[in-house]
């Protein structure tokens, strides 16, 4: 599409921006990660779709390109955190990947927090090479940088300071050792440094003197000096992160001159984003108990979708999450979406290894409440028509459909189809019982039961019957569910079958006449 100057009105995808932006000529490396501290929650997982969204971009582009996740398991446990009993104290301020497991199932602390968030992005189609802090440090990769970090001290606290406008301690040590005596990580005070053995003699704040040995792990700098010490090292690009970072003398800005004046390197591309809020309770933290896991919302959502939520925004555009209703909303604009498949945020998003149904989540949400268990919910979609051959896709709908019923749909949404015949029909006028009567025999002659058909039954029914429709949807409803309202009624009605309707409506019409 052009405009009268013969440019281009189409406007570019902005993963794709970043791709034309980067340097052209050399390999790339994406940088995404987090402290797995907590339950990794949705908000978390707008960094790292967000990585991968510019390396597919890049990769479209026939550009060498590699995707990495750093977990953070080197920091430090900060507090007990809602989730964790109080016997947890004990472990504040050890790395929390020497902190035991949770559940005791997997290896560390920081292990248990981190094993379901890289299956979710295995469901998120998200393949990044996974890199640990703690490996990082105890093999000795960043032994140079940190030698150089302690002898260049005074510089650095030059930098912090005047960019980020705070006064920093007199003898202040970008490096926290770990405490032999406590296990801590520890804002010590540095005595010596010998850079021949990569020794550091300390005092920690427990009142113990001792010796650690920086390569091997037993230290490590803080964060405002690790993030830049690490662009130079790995030789990061591109990286994502949150919007604090990239703040007016926040750390990107103090790491941007580190990594030049310390290591001779330079700062990655930023992509900053914005925030994942959580309908009604403000930005997702698993320290505040404020966040919906990535694995929990895979269970109802599908993955493709859950993409679709990232890559529909530019990531300076905050993005209000909300699990009820705004979820069915955000899965009906995927569907249209994919239906067109025309548009760039749904190539980034789709993932070809999804099990794949066309069936409505909001039908399915409408089917599950009628079908108590699998094999009726085949049954139920067989009867309406649906392509039903991919079982496995259709049950993992059905089970998504299922668990945000339980979970998430507001009261709104939820119904019971009553076993025995509602009290509410012997309240029936004559004009509402005469319409019922006039929609049984329609309903009884058509020849296709179909959504469309009941729904235009139900219409023409009330223009016989000299009634609003409205009246005739509410007598459906209070003979089936025994109240008000209820789903779509045509999909409602199709999903129930022709038998167990005609019969139900008419025993409304009997017992209203008695």
């Amino acid at each position: 599409m052009q405009n009268s100057n013969g440019k281009s009105n189409e406007k570019i995808y902005w993963a794709d921006v970043c791709a034309s932006e980067v340097n052209q000529d050399t390999p790339h490396l994406i940088a995404t990660g987090i402290t797995p501290s907590g339950p990794i929650h949705l908000g978390n997982m707008r960094e790292v779709v967000t990585g991968d969204l510019v390396y597919k971009a890049i990769k479209d582009r026939g550009l060498e390109v590699k995707l990495i996740y750093n977990a953070d398991d080197f920091d430090p446990l900060r507090k007990v955190y809602p989730f964790l009993p109080e016997s947890y104290s004990q472990y504040i301020g050890l790395p929390i990947c020497d902190i035991p497991c949770p559940c005791g199932k997997h290896k560390n602390y920081a292990e248990h927090f981190l094993e379901p968030f890289l299956k979710a992005l295995e469901e998120l189609d998200v393949k990044p090479t996974v890199l640990r802090s703690s490996e990082l440090y105890r093999s000795g990769r960043f032994t140079e940088e940190i030698s150089t970090v302690l002898e260049h001290s005074a510089e650095i606290k030059e930098i912090l300071e005047r960019v980020s406008r705070r006064k920093l301690p007199e003898n202040w040590v970008p490096f926290y050792p770990i405490c032999k005596k406590c296990k801590k990580i520890s804002n010590a005070e540095i005595l010596e440094h010998d850079p021949e053995k990569h020794q550091v003699k300390y005092r920690c704040s427990c009142g113990y003197e001792g010796v650690c040995d920086y390569s091997k792990g037993e230290g490590k700098l803080v964060w405002r000096v690790d993030w830049p010490m690490r662009w130079a090292n790995l030789g990061v690009t591109i990286e994502p992160f949150g919007k604090d970072h990239a703040a007016s003398g926040g750390s990107y800005e103090t790491g941007k001159e580190i990594v030049k004046k310390i290591f001779n390197a330079n700062a990655p591309y930023p992509v900053p984003y914005e925030w994942i809020s959580l309908k009604g309770k403000g930005a997702m933290a698993s320290s505040t108990g404020v966040a919906i896991t990535i694995d929990s919302m895979l269970e109802i959502v599908p993955p493709d979708v859950l993409r679709y939520l990232i890559a529909r925004s530019k990531p300076e555009k905050a993005i209000t999450f909300d699990p009820g209703m705004g979820l069915l909303t955000l899965i009906d604009e995927y569907a249209r979406v994919a239906e067109k498949a025309d548009s760039r945020e749904y190539e980034l998003s789709k993932i070809s290894s999804n099990l794949a149904t066309d069936i409505p989540f909001r039908h399915l949400v409408t089917v599950v409440q009628i079908a108590k268990d699998d094999k009726s919910v085949m049954e139920v979609l067989k009867r309406s028509g649906y392509d039903i051959k991919d079982e496995g896709a259709v049950l993992k709908r059905a089970s998504r459909a299922r668990i945000w019923v339980e979970k998430y749909a507001p009261d709104m949404v939820k119904f019971t189809v009553k076993k025995e015949l509602p009290q509410d029909v012997f309240s029936f006028n004559d004009a509402e019982k005469y319409a019922l009567g006039i929609l049984v025999s329609k309903m009884e002659g058509l020849s296709d039961w179909t959504a469309e058909n009941l729904h235009n039954s139900v219409y023409n029914t009330a223009e016989e019957a000299g009634i609003n429709p409205k009246s005739v949807f509410t007598c459906i409803y209070r003979s089936i569910l025994g109240q008000e309202r209820g789903p779509r009624a045509g999909w409602f009605l199709e999903a129930l079958g022709k038998d167990f309707v005609t019969r139900r409506l008419t025993e409304a019409v009997s017992a209203g006449a008695q």
